[in-house]
């Protein structure tokens, strides 16, 4: 599982390191990819076993569908497949730097089964609008 938050700085190619903790999570689970792509303003991203089960998931749906094609449309458009280099880094393209904004301070955030790199600057201002929005009734909603 993908969890914490971990800041790190990205280099002038758009490297950036996955946190060790992620890697191990990455060994266990034997991916040797990640694919990352664009989403709600930042970059996600899977182990390539779990992308494989949102594909399966995707391609089960109706084709015709036109909220399934947008989905397909943005998700998949964006899709990159990296490997983490003998640093454990990954490149992000300059697509998805600058769709996401991306500048030299990044965040990465565990969302469990995949995470999230976010510009710094960005996910601690969504991350204190998430503090002031989340509270006891939707959890009980949502997991209770």
């Amino acid at each position: 599982m993908f969890t914490g938050s971990y800041f790190h700085t990205m280099d002038n190619k758009g490297r950036v390191s996955i946190p060790a903790r992620y890697r191990e999570t990455l060994k266990d689970r034997k991916d040797r990819h990640i694919i990352i792509t664009n989403w709600e303003g930042y970059v996600l991203a899977f182990p390539q076993s779990e992308w494989l089960k949102f594909e399966e998931g995707l391609a089960a749906k109706p084709i015709l569908d036109n909220r399934v094609r947008a989905l397909q449309r943005f998700i998949i458009s964006g899709a990159e497949e990296c490997s983490l280099d003998r640093q454990g880094r990954i490149l992000v393209s300059q697509n998805l730097r600058d769709y996401a904004k991306l500048n030299r301070e990044v965040c990465l955030v565990g969302a469990i089964r995949c995470f999230e790199i976010w510009d710094r600057s960005t996910f601690e201002s969504h991350r204190k609008h998430l503090e002031e929005t989340i509270d006891e009734g939707m959890l009980h909603e949502l997991l209770i």
